[in-house]
């Protein structure tokens, strides 16, 4: 039995981002999310300018004049949302906690892939795999893993992103585009072999949240900051010169971990903080990716 105040809340993301994809999503997704390959469509006679590697030389020889293969893209694809569970998504300084801005990203992304007639599926992940919604079509489908975010209660506080790809990597048979949605604070070598490894067989995409207090603690003196996921609490004076220059270099080191590991993974990254209007971010992000793959596709043609 689904708790009434859960319901609610259900009721109130799919209006919210039904409506958000409907006018401004279902197109950019669907001309940035490609099928997996092409299919045999059918045979028709020469015209000329036709690619001559399209012809078919049995049909040719058979009927004594040129025909050529036509070949359709398969549109079809599975959407995967591999979200983040940990005790550091409880943080929210602007408008909502990390957690909220991921399930209502997922939300989102799972509306607009049923759009499309793809499958959505789902991983709620900590330090270990808790929950794996096998990806499925549908809107009742994605009814079900809006429900399942909003409902999830977490076993543990952790993170472990590697162990969730490493799972993607058997789970998933067939290539899929993978939303990792994460706020990416484990260190970076704990997941840059995987992220590798998934993203050479799928079309894997990070979406990186953060509240803007995680980069920006104010000088209020003696404050005491607890660990979301360890529970570890420790007193520091945010007005100390030192502390604030060690605290930014710190930052600095695992913001430049992190965005080695996903160039050199070569994956698409969406970052956003919570407070920030997460609809424009995505619209930029579906344009550019739009241009540069119909950019590739038109070079590889040539």
């Amino acid at each position: 039995m689904i708790p009434p105040e859960i319901l609610k809340k259900i009721r109130q993301i799919e209006i919210r981002t039904r409506r958000l994809v409907n006018e401004s999503f279902a197109g950019q997704y669907l001309s940035t999310f490609r099928g997996s390959g092409i299919e045999f469509s059918e045979v028709r006679p020469y015209q000329f300018g036709d690619d001559v590697r399209t012809i078919d030389w049995n049909v040719t020889a058979r009927m004594g004049v040129p025909f050529v293969k036509r070949f359709v893209e398969e549109r079809e694809l599975s959407v995967i949302l591999a979200v983040d569970a940990s005790g550091s998504g409880d943080i929210g300084t602007v408008d909502r906690l990390k957690r909220e801005l991921a399930v209502e990203l997922a939300a989102v992304l799972s509306f607009a892939a049923t759009t499309s007639n793809d499958r959505v599926g789902l991983v709620l992940f900590t330090d270990e795999v808790e929950k794996f919604v096998p990806p499925r079509k549908g809107r009742k489908h994605v009814m079900r893993v809006v429900t399942d975010l909003l409902a999830f209660s977490s076993a543990s506080t952790g993170t472990d992103i590697g162990a969730a790809l490493d799972t993607l990597s058997t789970v998933l048979k067939r290539r899929s585009v993978v939303f990792l949605i994460s706020d990416f604070l484990a260190p970076a070598d704990s997941y840059a072999h995987q992220l590798k490894v998934v993203a050479r067989k799928h079309d894997l995409v990070v979406v990186d949240l953060h509240d803007p207090l995680e980069t920006a603690i104010p000088e209020i003196g003696l404050v005491a900051l607890q660990d979301a996921e360890t529970g570890q609490t420790v007193w520091v004076d945010t007005s100390d010169p030192g502390w604030r220059r060690e605290f930014n270099e710190r930052l600095a080191s695992i913001e430049a971990a992190r965005r080695a590991a996903f160039n050199a993974a070569g994956v698409d990254r969406i970052g956003l903080t919570t407070g920030q209007d997460y609809a424009a971010e995505l619209i930029n992000f579906f344009a550019k990716r739009a241009r540069r793959t119909g950019r590739a596709r038109h070079t590889t043609r040539a």
